[in-house]
């Protein structure tokens, strides 16, 4: 009698975790100390999956273990990676674990770019094997009846986990083993199952006859749920059926005897005989109907003496009247089962792999994090910067502090001779013009790349276009035009960076053009440089007046509030803090990031002190330069007033703004060059992701492609129908004809709509709602409640990982437009060459 249903396992294709996961993981913590565990960890990933689908199985707990480890490594690892199918694109390839092939054609398979896919068919197998584990226990052990009931409530389970998450984890139709129809059905098998185990076990440890009659009619209605739910379905073998059918009639006949012992404690004789009457019936039609699935011949011994028994007794003794079967007292239910919760982690032994890997919502957050971080720094940064560019530019327009140092009239001021020097020591006009010569050949190489990035895209687009047109329908994957479009955003991105890089090298060369007499100058000789200086009149009288040593006092308290700013521009861009803990207890709390609060919250602790700081320093720079105006009009109205020496200052102007000059250009040219190189080095990733996704397409296109033909050479080789066959149509499939009713009742008449079958005699008349279990081929007596079967009748693009890059618009400032530097990952690309008084680089 104890026939169990077990379930096949899916077969998987051979994927290789290690290439993708890895060129990830180096891409994404280039640098980080962690690096190395996590690609040994891809290793020991890949290793798992070989390990749980790579080989048979054991029908053995340990199987089960590694199975398990394998699905709780996949949930663990789904939110640290960008698995999709345009951005980590990972194929896995699974067969419909009912489908035996045929000959024209392989056995039904789908192949898709989806974790989810992969959690839901491994989570099947595990199903699958712990129903197999659970058929091969010894029941006639405590031990084996426990573990029984355990794995098929596992089973359970895990099946009805799968019918409530797997339209979800796919973006298309599954195949017919794990559509939820499918999949709800087994999980109600097994859950009958395991009903089935407790029954036996209550049976063995001889428990009162009223709770197993209880717990039999319990599972009786678990099988009559399952049997209806697939009983015109052709989703599951078809030796299925019977067995479902047959199982309904053994328990309900099981709880028809025990309760006609308890009828019999309770002396109702009657009652008694009419129960074991019921039993009879039920396992006579078993005999008959499914005797090559389910043998019921010992159950059927005992009923037969038990009833025979009790008709002697009462026909000799007693004399009680038997009462007709809708008249009896209805059994109650008592279910034990209940289907285990499916909550990762499911293996005793599981191990996170990559537990220092934060989630990707997290390292989303971080990103964003560091691009306000930086805009802070940028911010505090660029807004001392400009204020000392101005301090420079006044200073210069006043010729100083030239003008105190040129008292002689005919030799070089000091801070001009220290200008000279330093310009040469930089390379002087040599360093610049080798600077802008290679700014054309780093160009042309960025365009070069993503140039032939695109046109990968160009070329799988084009492919699929022309197969989506010669097969219409049946190519049913998503078109590469959709999928490549964000693909195709970034890509445009960075073009448009590249445009205005190439404004911006022009505007340094036009500064550079303007500047370049002056800067050969200073890259003269010493006494080349004294010859090009106008000689003026000795004012050698104001070198001890007070107006000079006041002008100097101010000068020298400018200069130390530069140094101050230094000080603090170092200190500003060395702050850090690790928010990742905080945005790791926001997604454990909420399930959800609130980024910008928690960010901006964060920065404002960190840098509230130096924006004061920075403010205090700007109103102490606007009171000196008021100062040193005063000061320096004092000191003008004192100095001689004549030509030459207006020629001289003039000249000595000009001579100091070309060195400032200079060192801005150089700057700007040495951060073009990096952004450049940086570029190339984002460019190649954005290269790699273009190519890995093209071949991850191309992958798929041949498996798609292999299979349409296939099928194609299916349907070509069928014989051809005449045109009188085409137009008949096929009769549907009917379901399993019904039992014979007793030879005693005659059987009532069929309803209108019942469905029909091959033998309307067989069916059975349609009665009013049950109360006791409902199922499958049920003999029915004469006003008694029947059975009547019921008829059971896609992410966007989110940007790839670390080089989801959010691109600064351009500020572009009349005379002075910006660079787009490249920045750390992550980061915008502030202007370059920005305003004098804007740092030119994201700040970290």
């Amino acid at each position: 009698m104890a026939t169990f249903i077990s379930v096949p396992l899916k077969k998987a294709s051979e994927v290789d975790l290690v290439k993708p996961l890895s060129k990830f993981v180096t891409a994404t913590y280039q640098g980080s100390e962690d690096q190395p565990e996590y690609l040994r960890a891809v290793e020991e990933l890949n290793k798992l999956r070989k390990n749980a689908l790579g080989r048979p199985l054991d029908k053995h707990e340990s199987s089960l273990e590694v199975l398990l480890r394998y699905y709780d490594q996949l949930c663990a690892v789904e939110p640290k990676f960008p698995f999709s199918e345009n951005q980590l694109c990972l194929t896995f390839t699974w067969k419909d674990a009912f489908d035996k092939g045929s000959l024209f054609g392989g056995s039904v398979k789908l192949a898709l770019a989806s974790l989810g896919y992969e959690k839901t068919c491994v989570l099947f197998n595990a199903a699958a094997l712990a129903s197999q584990i659970a058929s091969e226990q010894n029941l006639d052990s405590d031990e084996g009846l426990k573990a029984a009931a355990k794995y098929y409530q596992l089973a359970g389970g895990a099946f009805s986990h799968i019918k409530d998450t797997v339209l979800s984890a796919l973006s298309r139709e599954p195949t017919m083993d794990i559509s939820p129809e499918t999949v709800g059905t087994l999980s109600l098998i097994m859950l009958a199952q395991a009903q089935e185990v407790f029954f036996i076990k209550a049976t063995s440890d001889k428990m009162k006859d009223g709770v197993i009659a209880k717990l039999a009619n319990q599972a009786a209605d678990f099988y009559s749920d399952a049997f209806k739910q697939c009983q015109y379905k052709d989703n599951l073998p078809k030796e299925v059926l019977p067995v479902l059918a047959a199982k309904h009639c053994i328990m309900q006949a099981n709880a028809e005897m025990h309760q006609s012992m308890l009828a019999k404690q309770k002396k109702r004789f009657g009652e008694e005989i009419a129960r074991l009457q019921h039993a009879a019936e039920l396992v006579k039609t078993v005999a008959s109907r499914y005797d090559e699935y389910v043998s019921v011949k010992d159950m059927t011994d005992k009923i037969n003496r038990a009833l025979t028994a009790a008709k002697k007794d009462n026909d000799f003794i007693y004399h009680d009247r038997v009462p007709e079967v809708k008249d009896l007292e209805h059994i109650g239910k008592a279910a034990l089962v209940k289907a285990t919760s499916i909550t990762p982690p499911l293996s005793q032994k599981f191990a996170d792999l990559f537990e220092k890997m934060v989630p990707m919502a997290v390292q989303h957050s971080m990103s964003i994090y560091n691009q306000r971080k930086a805009e802070t720094v940028n911010r505090l940064v660029g807004t001392m910067r400009e204020a000392t560019n101005l301090c420079n530019g006044v200073l210069a327009s006043l010729n100083l502090p030239a003008a105190l140092e040129d008292l002689s009239g005919d030799s070089i001021p000091q801070s001009i001779a220290e200008k000279s020097r330093s310009i040469v020591q930089q390379g002087g006009l040599q360093s610049i013009e080798q600077l802008i010569k290679d700014l054309p050949e780093l160009l042309t190489r960025n365009r070069e790349i993503l140039d032939e990035s695109l046109k990968m895209l160009d070329d799988e687009e084009t492919t699929d276009n022309e197969l989506r047109s010669k097969f219409n329908q049946r190519w049913n994957r998503t078109p590469s035009g959709d999928l490549y479009k964000p693909l195709r955003a970034e890509g445009g991105n960075f073009r448009s960076v590249l445009d205005k890089a190439v404004q911006a090298d022009q505007v340094v060369k036009d500064r550079y053009n303007t500047h370049c007499d002056m800067i050969t100058l200073l890259c003269k000789p010493e006494n080349e440089l004294n010859a090009a200086i106008p000689s003026a009149n000795p004012t050698k009288t104001l070198q001890g007046s007070e107006v000079v040593n006041v002008l100097r006092s101010q000068l020298a308290q400018l200069e130390q509030l530069k140094e101050e700013r230094d000080t603090l521009e170092g200190e500003i861009k060395a702050v850090t803090f690790d928010m990742s803990t905080t945005f790791l207890n926001a997604l454990a709390q909420d399930g959800a990031i609130n980024e910008e609060q928690l960010s901006l919250s964060q920065l404002d602790q960190l840098y509230s002190n130096y924006n004061q700081r920075v403010q205090a320093s700007l109103r102490s720079q606007e009171e000196l330069l008021g100062q040193v105006q005063t000061s320096h009009q004092e000191f003008s109205s004192l100095k001689q007033s004549n030509s030459e020496a207006n020629q001289r200052e003039e000249v000595l102007k000009k001579l100091a703004s070309a060195h400032d000059s200079y060192v801005e250009i150089s700057s700007n040219l040495r951060e073009g060059t990096k952004f450049y190189n940086d570029l190339t080095e984002i460019l190649l990733k954005f290269q790699n992701k273009c190519s890995d996704i093209v071949f991850a397409r191309k992958t798929e296109r041949d498996e798609l492609l292999k299979y349409v033909l296939s099928t194609c050479s299916q349907f070509l080789t069928q014989q051809p129908q005449t045109p009188q066959q085409v137009q008949q149509p096929q009769p549907k499939s009917q379901p399993p004809a019904r039992p014979p009713p007793p030879m005693f009742a005659p059987p009532a008449a069929a309803p209108a709509n019942a469905p029909p079958t091959g033998n309307p005699a067989n069916n059975p008349p349609a009665m009013g709602p049950p109360s006791q279990a409902q199922g499958p081929p049920y003999p029915s007596y004469q006003g008694y409640p029947g059975y009547m079967p019921v008829h059971m009748g896609y992410n966007p693009y989110a940007a790839y990982g670390q080089y989801n890059m959010p691109y600064m618009q351009y500020q572009a400032t009349p005379g002075q437009p910006g660079y787009p530097a490249a920045p750390p990952a992550g980061q915008p690309y502030p202007g370059y060459p920005q305003q004098p008084q804007q740092p030119f680089y994201p700040q970290q």
